[in-house]
C-alpha cells in the first residue's frame, strides 16, 4: 500500500532529522526540504484525476468553467501557500511564514472577486432593487 510507504518516508526523515539537527541544522533543514518535494512530486499523479473528477462533476452540474476554473486556482494555492508557510515555519522563520500566508489569503480573494460578482448580481437578479 502506498500510504506505508509516504508514512514510512515521513517517519525516517523524522528519524534522521532528529539525529542531525543538532550538528548539520542546514543539511536537516535540506532533507525535510527535499522530503516534502518528493512527497509534492509523488502526488502530483494523483492531482491530474482529481482535477479530472472537479471538471466532470462540474460538466454535469452545467457550471460554468470558469468557476471551475476559479475553485480549482483556489484549492492550488491554499496548498502550496500551507506548503510554503510550513517549510518557512520549519527553518525559523515565522515572520516570513505569515507573510507567505497573508499574499496567500488575497492571492484567494483577488481570484474571488468575479465569483462574489456573479452572486451579487444573481442576488439583485432574483430580489431587484425597487
Amino acid at each position: 500500500m502506498e500510504i506505508i510507504e509516504i508514512v514510512s518516508l515521513g517517519i525516517v526523515t523524522t528519524i534522521i532529522y532528529l539525529l542531525i539537527k543538532d550538528k548539520q541544522p542546514a543539511i536537516a533543514f535540506l532533507l525535510v526540504l527535499i522530503t516534502v518535494i518528493l512527497l509534492f512530486i509523488y502526488l502530483m499523479q494523483y492531482i491530474h484525476q482529481v482535477l479530472a473528477l472537479i471538471q466532470h462533476l462540474g460538466d454535469k452540474a452545467s457550471i460554468n468553467q470558469v468557476y471551475i476554473k476559479t475553485i480549482i486556482q483556489i484549492i492550488g494555492i491554499s496548498y502550496l501557500t500551507e506548503i510554503g508557510s510550513n517549510i518557512v515555519k520549519d527553518a525559523g522563520l515565522d515572520s516570513v511564514a505569515l507573510k507567505i500566508e497573508m499574499v496567500g489569503k488575497l492571492f484567494i480573494l483577488l481570484l474571488a472577486i468575479p465569483i462574489f460578482h456573479s452572486l451579487i448580481e444573481t442576488i439583485l437578479g432574483i430580489f431587484p432593487l425597487s
